[in-house]
């Protein structure tokens, strides 16, 4: 039997989350992800594509992204970057990936904030590799030169950056900072590219979040006859958005 302090830290951590995704999963059933869907169904024809002799090239030609590439192709290339599975990793980690957390978002954000939040974190990952390479190993935020090398592709750092801010919408704030030390662990165990791209794309999250805070902060002194409800209270709820 689960004790009752436990049961009752899960109720507060996760219950609003789990009440908004479920009711959207059982009244819509799979209608409520269609782009979560459609994100797996493309990862999925890019990864059996680019195991192809006639297609890895393609799909290098397309989503491949390297910090020693010039910008604008790779500025070009990051949106579809993030749906090209990193061939060093097996495909059912991101299909697992993008199921799940892209399907919580997608029903709790909506299909436009998912997919801009997941570009923008995306983003993040690709622009930092330059100047962290350009920093240099011996900065605590640098790389190595190798680095600019190294494809850079996969859906993790939007996976990480989404998971972190829906559990700041759903206020989830055990379970978010769980999400942001974890990350900070895999860099001190394994300072590579990959773990110090998931520490910039929750930086820009985190941006992201301070951005509304502020802007939230700054509404609710310019009403006058009262305060709109907070994520958390009683009066606010998760919203469902097709």
């Amino acid at each position: 039997m689960i004790p009752l302090p436990v049961r009752a830290f899960a109720r507060r951590e996760w219950g609003p989350l789990y009440g908004t995704v479920r009711t959207a999963l059982v009244t819509r059933r799979w209608r409520a992800i269609p782009m979560t869907l459609a994100a797996v169904c493309l990862t999925s024809v890019l990864q059996i594509v680019q195991n192809q002799d006639w297609g890895y090239q393609a799909v290098q030609d397309i989503g491949s992204v390297r910090a020693e590439d010039p910008l604008v192709l790779s500025l070009l290339r990051t949106p579809l970057s993030l749906f090209v599975p990193a061939l060093d990793l097996p495909v059912w980690g991101a299909l697992g990936q993008v199921l799940l957390v892209f399907g919580i978002a997608e029903i709790c954000l909506g299909r436009v904030r998912t997919l801009l939040l997941a570009y923008v974190a995306t983003l993040a990952g690709t622009l930092y590799a330059r100047v962290g390479i350009a920093l240099g190993p011996d900065s605590p935020l640098g790389l190595p030169a190798t680095d600019a090398q190294v494809v850079d592709t996969g859906p993790s750092a939007a996976v990480v950056a989404l998971a972190v801010y829906v559990c700041w919408r759903s206020r989830a704030r055990w379970t978010g900072t769980l999400v942001i030390v974890a990350m900070v662990v895999e860099v001190l165990v394994k300072n590579n590219l990959a773990g110090k791209e998931h520490i910039a794309a929750i930086a820009a999250v985190l941006l992201a979040v301070a951005l509304q805070e502020w802007r939230a902060r700054r509404r609710r002194r310019g009403q006058p006859g009262g305060v709109e409800p907070r994520p958390g209270t009683r009066s606010w709820k998760p919203p469902i958005r097709s």
